[in-house]
């Protein structure tokens, strides 16, 4: 906890300037999720080292905090592929499963170093890793019972370590990079700063619909209810309402000073998560009736009005050329 404290304590350049949507962002939605992520990291490693029983709180509690910062996929989550290492998800080829295996039946030595786990596939590590250790009926009894717990406690650590990296490169660097644009800068204006914010959002929204849905939806004739997103620990939906969430508070941030386009992207958030909170379907079981992917349809659809909104009327509002597609980059 200190060292958040120590972290919070460090002024930001240019924080007696207006406020701008895009400070706002940094201070009120991005700075927040990560020294909150950072605290449920710090938890979970210190749970870990008690021993490996009893981990599912500080699991899900680690697991809630990723949720609300995993669409913030540019500056210091990219580097060194942090947010693979601590969310790898889709896991399309099975690697996380073969990786845990390998390394448990070779009883590899990396576990006891974090420099040499920290090197290790980015499929052995983070919160799927960390989920079929936990839930998974054949890796969570699979070859040494202590062998599993150094793995456990390696992964734990490993999140940890890199969480504190993430926010250390925030605090103040890549926030006064944002915060301050020039023609110097990563960032040379702030349309420039509002368009990376604003394909964060954007992307959050096409990846819930496409993804987080899309995969276990599949097609009529061939649903894939077994591809949702941390199935075994049963969050496929807990994460989609989470995301929305974490998307909603960075649309209100960035939609303040457009009081319509606000007003109608907070009724249409609205209308999202209640519809996810009233299919009581943990993980997406249902698809695989008529009825129930109906239901999830209609979740998806109401998502995807979120993104017209954002690309019609938010995004010119940004400065944001319409247009560009969030999952094809700039």
């Amino acid at each position: 906890m200190m060292r958040i404290l120590a972290l919070c304590l460090m002024a930001l350049p240019g924080a007696t300037l207006a406020q701008t949507p895009v400070r706002q962002v940094v201070d009120g939605h991005i700075l927040p999720g990560f020294q909150t992520l950072a605290q449920r990291t710090e938890e979970l490693k210190a749970a870990s080292a008690e021993g490996c029983t009893g981990l599912e709180a500080p699991y899900h509690d680690t697991f809630d905090a990723w949720m609300g910062v995993s669409h913030l996929r540019f500056g210091p989550t990219e580097t060194q592929d942090r947010a693979f290492a601590i969310a790898f998800w889709p896991d399309t080829k099975g690697f996380t499963p073969k990786s845990l295996s390998a390394l448990i039946a070779d009883q590899d030595p990396a576990v006891k170093n974090p420099a040499e786990f920290g090197e290790v596939s980015v499929a052995a590590r983070g919160l799927f890793a960390l989920e079929f250790l936990l839930y998974d009926a054949q890796l969570s009894a699979a070859g040494d019972e202590a062998y599993r717990c150094d793995l456990i406690r390696a992964i734990a650590e490993d999140m940890d370590r890199i969480v504190v990296d993430i926010l250390s490169d925030w605090t103040p660097h890549y926030a006064a990079l944002l915060t301050a644009p020039g023609p110097d800068s990563r960032y040379r204006s702030d349309e420039e700063a509002a368009q990376e914010l604003f394909k964060a959002l954007t992307t959050g929204l096409q990846f819930t619909s496409d993804t987080r849905l899309g995969r276990p939806m599949g097609s009529f004739d061939k649903p894939r209810p077994n591809r949702a997103e941390a199935r075994r620990s049963e969050r496929s939906l807990r994460n989609v309402i989470l995301s929305l969430a974490a998307l909603r508070d960075l649309a209100t941030l960035l939609s303040q000073g457009h009081p319509g386009t606000a007003a109608e992207l907070d009724a249409a958030f609205d209308r999202s998560i209640g519809l996810a909170k009233r299919l009581e379907d943990p993980v997406f079981a249902g698809v695989a009736t008529p009825q129930g992917r109906f239901r999830v349809e209609a979740l998806q659809n109401s998502i995807d009005e979120i993104r017209a909104i954002t690309a019609t009327q938010l995004g010119p509002q940004l400065g944001v050329a319409a247009g560009f597609n969030s999952l094809d980059g700039d």
